[in-house]
């Protein structure tokens, strides 16, 4: 059984494994025992009640955190003419056409996030299996297969967070850095939560949010009362 450092040993000294906590307080103790020389990012993970096995249990969405994320999102934007102009003036990192395809399909991505107008999604569909394990493939339902790239673009800088439900029922997201302060973490974990209940498929039966917690990049993990999130469990 391999040991556990001083430093881990540390981090979770006071934390109950088993216990529930308040939001607030749990996101204090993350604060309180940050100890990493670098600024660590916030995370906050639920366990759900579906199968995303089924069509009619995938969750999947977008929320735009009211304190930001934190960190600095490159944005690539998919489009031609006078929309690859708004999408410049808007902030994107990269823009784009056919030249931009070929450059993801020779293995160069070189952004967090990419949208495209809905007349390029005949050859962006082509990168599929390039950008779609990677959680980047353009999607209208989370906004970023847009007309308006302009608001696509300043919504994924500004904080915008993309969730989607894995194997196992779990959807998770940083959610800021250990350097904000304890209100603003708090308000993010809570309109992340909100859009995750939000999301809830029809498919879904009994519990929807079955266990949430919360942790730092190199913190331990805490288990959070859904209840003091505002998150229903219905």
């Amino acid at each position: 059984m391999a040991k556990i450092g001083k430093r881990i040993r540390s981090a979770r000294e006071g934390i109950e494994r088993t216990k529930l906590y308040g939001l607030d307080e749990a996101v204090q103790m993350l604060k309180d025992r940050s100890k990493a020389k670098f600024d660590e990012t916030i995370e906050v993970a639920m366990n759900l009640g579906v199968d995303p096995r089924h069509a009619d249990q995938m969750v999947r969405g977008v929320v735009n955190l009211p304190n930001g994320t934190g960190r600095t999102v490159r944005v690539a934007v998919f489009a031609r003419g006078d929309k690859a102009e708004e999408a410049k003036a808007a902030g994107a990192d990269i823009v784009g056409a056919e030249d931009l395809v070929e450059q993801v399909q020779s293995g160069t991505i070189d952004f967090d996030r990419a949208i495209a107008t809905p007349d390029m999604m005949a050859l962006v569909g082509r990168l599929g299996k390039v950008l779609g394990p990677r959680g980047l493939m353009p999607n209208p339902r989370v906004g970023t297969v847009t007309p308006d790239v302009a608001a696509a673009v300043k919504a994924s800088k500004g904080g915008a967070v993309e969730f989607r439900v894995e194997k196992a029922g779990i959807v998770h997201a940083g959610v800021g850095k250990v350097s904000f302060d304890s209100k603003a973490l708090v308000e993010n974990i809570r309109a992340f939560a909100d859009a995750v209940q939000k999301a809830k498929p029809s498919g879904a039966k009994g519990n929807y949010v079955q266990r949430i917690a919360v942790t730092s990049t190199m913190g331990p993990g805490v288990k959070v009362d859904p209840s003091s999130l505002g998150a229903s469990q219905a």
